[in-house]
């Protein structure tokens, strides 16, 4: 039986205001701020009690107790208790992977609509117990009878007390995306000026957003936050030139710094996907249209040879999304690249301009191309509204419809990068 692929309308999304980890947000839960954003979309397109065919998204940083953390934040919704869901994790593609699972579903018929979405905190981070500690509590509870209890009890030693902080390291080389992008950095010779540039655009971007009331309908208050305090609305070039380096601070050379690299942070997303008829029964206008999503990822440990850049996974992924459209680089009216770092956006722009990584690496007759700069994160990224890590694709996704609605047609390309040497790409149109 031969299937017809339905085109994925996207609704609209909601997020609440991105914090600064450990400041307004300290203690909340995954959760909590799930809750609270799911029920946001649900009150701004009156959701309550509907049939949805599903919810997907997820968490990077996760208690334990999370282990169905999309479902039970439903729960908390007056969203229909009826509504599967599911939980994944793709380090900070998580958001947008979230709407390719969505998305798919949709294209096959297999739902009518679905939400996607993502949370995180590092506000209210897991945090672990010495392995040592961990493998005694585990024989002490194991153990059948008191004396069992004690002779496993009896085995803890001193220097077995202890507690684990997760770490913004990658498992595989001990170093932070920071340590990993000022390699990318020295290696593109991104400049440390080109860098702050961008920040202080980003900074400027979505102040302007703010001011003129463009996220009105993407965003619900929480905690009494109307707007992302990770916005400095003051930031200048000058103010950003003047910071020491963030990550290499022995060498001399190191060019990123906490103004142009995103911070850690809280916050919660979510989009709201259908089919075209889905939309039309319900009375909802279509903002734009998921057309084409593309993952990959890089060796960046270099197991089969060289090893590339941590964060330069898009820089594949995105040459593979255009010939799959039949696009050019230059055929986009936005682009939305994840600002992780300053340096890491330049150095993906760079690497799509060179003749030899774009002949050596992606196969090609010819480079990529460059991009219009204006064109660029133009209601700011994450730099200025900053990244909790699964929850960033949601919001990108959702400020991307409503810009490509408000113009009226078009075409945009979102570029997230992620840990592990992954990234997740998709192309929206109206």
């Amino acid at each position: 039986m031969q299937q017809s692929i339905r085109r994925v309308a996207i609704i609209g999304g909601n997020r609440i205001p991105f914090v600064r980890s450990n400041t307004a947000y300290l203690g909340v839960s995954n959760q909590a701020m799930l809750t609270a954003t799911l029920q946001g979309l649900s009150s701004r397109y009156d959701l309550a009690s509907k049939p949805i065919g599903e919810v997907a998204g997820g968490a990077v940083m996760k208690h334990s107790a999370d282990f169905n953390l999309v479902r039970e934040s439903l729960l908390g919704t007056d969203l229909s208790p009826v509504t599967p869901c599911m939980d994944i994790q793709q380090a900070c593609g998580t958001g947008l992977a979230a709407v390719g699972v969505i998305a798919n579903k949709i294209a096959l018929g297999q739902i009518d609509s679905g939400i996607a979405c993502g949370t995180d905190t590092t506000s209210d981070a897991p945090i672990g117990i010495a392995e040592e500690m961990r493998q005694v509590l585990i024989r002490v509870n194991a153990a059948k009878t008191g004396k069992q209890r004690l002779q496993a009890l009896a085995k803890l030693r001193p220097w077995h007390l202890g507690i684990k902080i997760p770490q913004n390291a990658e498992p595989r080389t001990g170093l932070s995306m920071g340590g990993h992008t000022e390699i990318t950095a020295k290696a593109w010779q991104v400049p440390r000026e080109e860098q702050d540039r961008l920040a202080e655009a980003s900074h400027k971007n979505l102040a302007a957003a703010y001011e003129r009331g463009f996220f009105d309908d993407l965003m619900s208050e929480f905690q009494g936050l109307k707007q992302d305090n990770t916005l400095r609305p003051d930031t200048s070039y000058e103010k950003l030139a003047s910071l020491g380096p963030a990550f290499d601070r022995e060498s001399g050379e190191g060019t990123l710094t906490a103004g142009n690299s995103s911070t850690l942070t809280d916050g919660a997303s979510c989009v709201l996907l259908a089919s075209e008829e889905w939309a039309k029964e319900q009375g909802l206008p279509v903002k734009a249209w998921l057309t084409v999503l593309e993952t990959s990822a890089v060796d960046f440990t270099g197991q089969s040879g060289e090893a590339e850049g941590l964060l330069l996974a898009p820089a594949y992924a995105v040459p593979r999304m255009l010939k799959r459209a039949g696009l050019t680089l230059q055929d986009f009216d936005y682009y939305e690249i994840h600002e992780a770092f300053a340096a890491q956006v330049l150095a993906t722009l760079k690497a799509w301009e060179d003749e030899n990584f774009c002949r050596d690496k992606l196969g090609l007759d010819a480079p990529l191309g460059s991009i219009d700069r204006s064109r660029l994160n133009v209601n700011g990224s994450s730099i200025a509204t900053g990244h909790p890590f699964a929850a960033t694709g949601g919001r990108i996704v959702a400020t991307l419809a409503k810009m490509l609605e408000e113009k009226g047609s078009g075409r945009g390309l979102i570029s997230i990068c992620a840990a592990g040497g992954q990234g997740v790409t998709a192309i929206l149109e109206r």
